[in-house]
């Protein structure tokens, strides 16, 4: 392009006439066309002769003095007042755009497809998901159509999509989205020669996803992305995806902290609204299947620890009365922290989920372990007024200590349940009678008389005490304290470890 150079307050002479002029220095070889008149009589560094038109051509290459209202007269810059801007060559403003492609005529069908370029988050709290993808779009627009001798498109931004007609696509069920607009609008827009267009733009969204708790942590959730035509039902705009199944492309890149994505894949189908009619829509389903070694660490583990840290109870001498009940509450209130801080994270839901199960299950077995020592503690006082009540009797009675051995269980002595050293250390007594010592030589006395208990035992006949063989131990477990926590080193962990077999089983 020329660029010039003026320079006012130049003088140009001729005979006697002064005329202000400006001169010109252009640094390309053109030549420019001068008009000549009365006061310019002749063309100095003339490079042609003047024709017969008047006019002369002097090389641009020089300085030349002209006249200011010569120069008011130049012909306009070509390159500045083109016809062949935007607007021209797609005829925009010769069309009216606010009318769909082909208005009055069959629908107009506009292909789709995506690439999910992340999936960000899932919130389970919230239940829903956020997606950045691009979004292009496909149809034909004759109105846009132009002719090139190179048949090649032409690419724009997204100042021409405010002048022409696009679809109308919308997220269905999405809370929040948005085009991403860093540095500039990220929206394309490439028009070819017969007006097949390309409409793409890059846009992160927020949708809703319906989930299942149900199998918590062990479950799988399905979630879609709905795209639907806002205004145009399906007499007017045919929404498909253009490729198929191909039309939906992921990063191989893309993974979530929780969740393995498992599937990607496309659907359509027709959605009725009863006051505005039928819309194609189209579908982008994705599964997610949760990882469940965080839940693991987090959950199940710390709660079977609190489990199995209750069933130390019933190794602990029933009489340590504060160490077990410091024992029950620590783990009983551990266990509560653990369900609430599941529950902290978790949608109010109305149904069981399995992580309420496996914790609901172990704080009952923590609760459990609080009550046997509960019912170990109260057997144990009740034995122990019942013995006292006993030696009371034996003194006031003359009669030798049997210290807290009750009629059934003198009665198992002789059907040789009980050998003599076990007769002497039941309910955890020694040999010597608990009694005052101004007693003690009358007590060895009656003591040292055998036949008087044999006689007073064997009154029963040898059918009655085989008959009443199984109820005796029964009573003899109630009445034995330690026989309560022997049993419970059994059966708390096999019945748990029976449970985590069911519960695995069934989940996983």
């Amino acid at each position: 392009m020329p660029t010039y150079q003026a320079l006012n307050g130049h003088e140009g002479r001729e005979g006697n006439t002064s005329v202000p002029s400006v001169l010109l220095t252009v640094r390309e070889n053109v030549y420019l066309s001068v008009q000549t008149g009365s006061s310019l009589s002749s063309c100095p560094r003339l490079s042609q002769q003047i024709g017969s038109s008047g006019r002369c051509s002097v090389p641009l290459t020089e300085n030349l003095p002209l006249s200011s209202s010569s120069l008011a007269k130049k012909p306009p810059d070509v390159t500045k007042s083109r016809k062949m801007k935007t607007e021209h060559l797609l005829q925009v403003d010769d069309h009216d755009f606010t009318m769909r492609p082909a208005f009055g005529g069959p629908a107009i069908p506009v292909g789709v497809d995506v690439q999910v370029e992340s999936l960000d988050s899932i919130s389970e709290v919230d239940m829903d998901f956020t997606m950045t993808l691009y979004l292009r779009h496909y149809w034909k627009d004759e109105r846009l159509s132009f002719t090139s001798s190179t048949n090649k498109s032409m690419t724009f931004d997204g100042r021409l999509v405010k002048k022409i007609w696009v679809p109308d696509v919308f997220f269905v069920h999405s809370k929040r989205s948005f085009i991403h607009d860093t540095t500039t609008d990220n929206i394309m827009l490439r028009v070819f020669p017969d007006g097949h267009v390309l409409y793409s733009l890059r846009v992160t969204v927020t949708a809703a996803c319906n989930m299942d708790f149900s199998r918590f942590p062990l479950d799988s959730q399905t979630c879609s992305l709905e795209l639907e035509s806002y205004a145009y039902t399906d007499e007017d705009l045919m929404l498909y995806w253009k490729s198929g199944d191909e039309s939906l492309s992921t990063d191989d890149r893309i993974s979530l902290s929780q969740f393995l994505i498992q599937k990607f894949h496309t659907t359509s189908r027709l959605a009725f609204y009863s006051s505005t009619g039928w819309y194609n829509r189209l579908y982008i389903n994705f599964t997610l299947r949760r990882h469940i070694f965080f839940f693991l660490l987090q959950t199940y583990f710390p709660a079977t620890l609190m489990v199995m840290l209750s069933w130390v109870s019933f190794w602990i001498d029933r009489r340590a009365v504060p160490a077990r009940v410091s024992l029950g509450i620590t783990t009983v209130l551990t266990m509560s922290t653990i369900i609430t801080g599941v529950n902290a994270s978790m949608p109010r839901v109305s149904y069981i989920k399995a992580v309420d199960i496996y914790l609901w299950v172990s704080f009952v077995f923590v609760f459990l372990s609080v009550l046997e020592y509960a019912a170990v503690n109260y057997l144990s006082t009740v034995q122990d007024r019942r013995e006292r009540k006993m030696r009371e009797r034996a003194r006031s009675q003359s009669l030798p200590c049997t210290c807290g051995i009750s009629q059934t269980r003198t009665m198992t002595m002789l059907d040789g349940t009980y050998s003599e050293a076990d007769t002497n250390s039941l309910a955890g007594y020694t040999e010597e009678p608990m009694v005052p010592e101004e007693e003690q030589e009358e007590l060895r006395e009656v003591s040292e008389k055998p036949e008087h208990m044999v006689v007073h035992l064997s009154v029963s006949s040898e059918s009655t005490t085989t008959k009443k063989k199984k109820s005796l131990r029964t009573l003899n477990i109630i009445q034995n304290t330690h026989a309560i926590d022997k049993y419970s080193r059994m059966i708390f962990p096999g019945s748990y470890i029976f449970f985590n077999l069911i519960y695995w089983s069934v989940y996983c």
